[in-house]
């Protein structure tokens, strides 16, 4: 319990550094842009005189780092800036689409983690044997397989069947429809994943099977299965959990993609949105929560190790 009290103080601490120096990043590429956020905002029609009054009234002839520094004191009370001509909220837009994109996120996840990881056993305990065979062959094709490519083929394959498009109703109204709506663009972005993870829990496996412990538990007349349940698979745990908690940041990434070929209203609509509109407060406040999402749910993958192993000391 120390060490995690530990572990979770330490990450808390860096916590406020990262997400200023991902803010700081994400700030300047967009001061890069061409694009005028006054311009953009008023649209074609506004005279000068209204451009450089929209500019003067949000900050923009500022200089950069006071315009950085209002940015960040915006963000502890929740505001990302406004965009359009009615001056709506950033970070209204964004938080709503948010939890679509979270959901499919997590749900592609869970299937990874539901089929790779047996997979990934039974290739470890029948190692180089036909079952191994096939399944070196199975997490190969998943790693080759494009996720924009498998979610154009499922949407070919299963129209009519299963919705491709259309509303995603709430979880908590009606269980079974979201869980239809979100299976298809989740299993697309769980293939590449399961092959991935299905090659590194096979060979953290196999690692852990050849180490000395286990000849010596097996030699003493313990069962193959409670050596393998209780001591191997929990030691071999480490290494997968790493690899799927830099993979979440490809599944959050990917799902921007996939969501547009469900026409899901998620992180990647407001994106899209926000560059046909030429709305930079909007593909600036997003890109943001998401980096911003990514380092949160890291250090709660760098909390699992603790707790799947009490050994390791929090660094």
């Amino acid at each position: 319990m120390n060490t995690l009290l530990r572990l979770v103080g330490r990450r808390l601490l860096v916590l406020p550094v990262m997400v200023v120096g991902v803010s700081f990043l994400v700030f300047v590429i967009m001061s890069f842009s061409p694009i005028d956020p006054a311009y953009s905002a008023l649209g074609e029609t506004a005279s000068f005189e209204q451009i450089e009054a929209y500019r003067e009234q949000h900050g923009l002839n500022d200089p950069w780092f006071v315009q950085f520094a209002n940015y960040l004191w915006g963000m502890l009370h929740g505001h990302l800036g406004v965009y359009g001509q009615s001056n709506l909220s950033v970070a209204d837009k964004v938080f709503e689409a948010l939890p679509v994109t979270m959901q499919l996120t997590f749900l592609g996840l869970i299937l990874a983690v539901a089929v790779a990881f047996p997979l990934g056993i039974i290739a470890a305990i029948y190692r180089d044997k036909a079952a191994d065979q096939i399944i070196r062959v199975i997490s190969v094709a998943c790693i080759a397989t494009p996720s924009f490519w498998l979610a154009i083929l499922l949407v070919l394959l299963f129209l009519g069947t299963l919705p491709v498009s259309g509303a995603t109703p709430f979880f908590t109204e009606d269980p079974s429809g979201w869980f239809l709506r979100m299976l298809l663009p989740a299993l697309a972005l769980a293939v590449p994943v399961i092959g991935q993870l299905t090659r590194v829990v096979r060979t953290s496996m196999v690692e852990e099977l050849d180490r000395d412990y286990v000849r010596t538990a097996l030699g003493a007349g313990i069962p193959k299965h409670i050596v393998i349940g209780r001591n191997v698979l929990r030691n071999a745990l480490i290494t997968p959990v790493t690899v799927l908690g830099l993979r979440i940041g490809y599944l959050m990434g990917g799902a921007v993609v996939i969501e547009i070929i469900f026409n899901l209203k998620g992180m990647g609509r407001v994106l899209i949105e926000g560059i046909q509109q030429n709305w930079v407060t909007v593909v600036q406040g997003a890109t943001l929560v998401v980096a911003i999402s990514f380092i949160i749910i890291n250090i709660i993958v760098d909390l699992l190790y603790v707790l799947i192993n009490p050994r390791i000391r929090a660094v």
